[in-house]
């Protein structure tokens, strides 16, 4: 064990592994059951979850789930794709979330080290929460996650079901989407420069210089762009933007905290944060 997980390519090929079995369990699974559709994607996306969870335990590693929240939403699509054909704005929203879900995870597979290397967040809440953190890993690091991304990816599993009038709005979000995509690739890559020269506590440069989380506005904008391309279509069904909602709440209210909180422990916080923003990358005006 400890040999595949000190190595990077058979640690690769084993995580690869992991969400082969996964996704086909999912897919069996959604498969086999008789409730509507969102019930049967709810189940197998807690079956698919559990799995990976599982393994995770395996290895001795949460990170083994990192990977899952830009996974997920391609198979769904492309399953949806291939159960129910495309009409024009199901067509837009397969566009983005796979050209966002292959960012996504080519961005983690080239900074995928190995099975030892966990996020550092995943370490911290071991080490404060103690004999709780098996129920907070499966709950808090895994579940919650899980229901986000399932939230958000609702409006494109309704957008496949049912034949959408496009109109000019839908184009617009869609267009949103495909920015979002971008601002996050941008944004990876003027963070890897940076931690290739690491040049100060800081990256003050690009799309950093004005804003401490550019990737998060991007990931904010995705599930906004894709949500409001299918409630343009359909105005009556507004209220599939929560997804959006909820994933938008979850960076403001705990991952923007959690980054910032260890950012802070750097020299020269204070002065960072006074001349940029959370998110958007603009300015501040003194």
């Amino acid at each position: 064990m400890e040999k595949i997980k000190n190595s990077r390519v058979k640690s690769f090929i084993m995580v690869s592994l992991v969400y082969l079995v996964a996704t086909c369990g999912g897919i069996i699974i959604y498969d086999m059951l008789t409730f509507n559709t969102l019930i049967n994607l709810l189940i197998a996306d807690v079956f698919a979850t559990l799995t990976v969870f599982l393994y995770s335990i395996v290895f001795g590693n949460t990170s083994v789930y990192d990977p899952y929240w830009s996974v997920a939403p391609i198979v769904i699509v492309c399953y949806e794709a291939l159960s129910c054909g495309f009409n024009f704005v199901s067509a837009l929203i397969f566009i983005a979330v796979i050209l966002w879900g292959l960012r996504f995870t080519l961005n983690w597979a080239y900074t995928f080290k190995n099975l030892t290397h966990q996020d550092w967040r995943y370490t911290m809440l071991k080490e404060k929460t103690g004999v709780m953190y098996p129920l907070i890993n499966l709950l808090g690091i895994h579940m919650f996650p899980t229901i986000v991304v399932y939230l958000c990816i609702i409006p494109t599993v309704y957008a496949f079901q049912n034949q959408l009038s496009f109109n000019i709005g839908s184009l617009i979000f869609f267009l949103v989407s495909i920015f979002a995509i971008i601002l996050q690739g941008v944004s990876d890559f003027q963070m890897h420069k940076y931690r290739k020269n690491k040049n100060g506590n800081f990256i003050r440069t690009g799309l950093w210089r004005h804003s401490r989380h550019p990737n998060y506005l991007g990931e904010i904008l995705m599930w906004w762009g894709v949500a409001l391309t299918v409630v343009f279509a359909i105005p009556s069904m507004w209220y599939l933007v929560v997804g959006a909602l909820v994933n938008t709440l979850m960076f403001i209210f705990v991952s923007i905290p959690m980054q910032d909180k260890r950012q802070s422990k750097k020299e020269g916080f204070d002065d960072y944060k006074k001349e940029t923003r959370a998110l958007f990358p603009v300015k501040k005006i003194r």
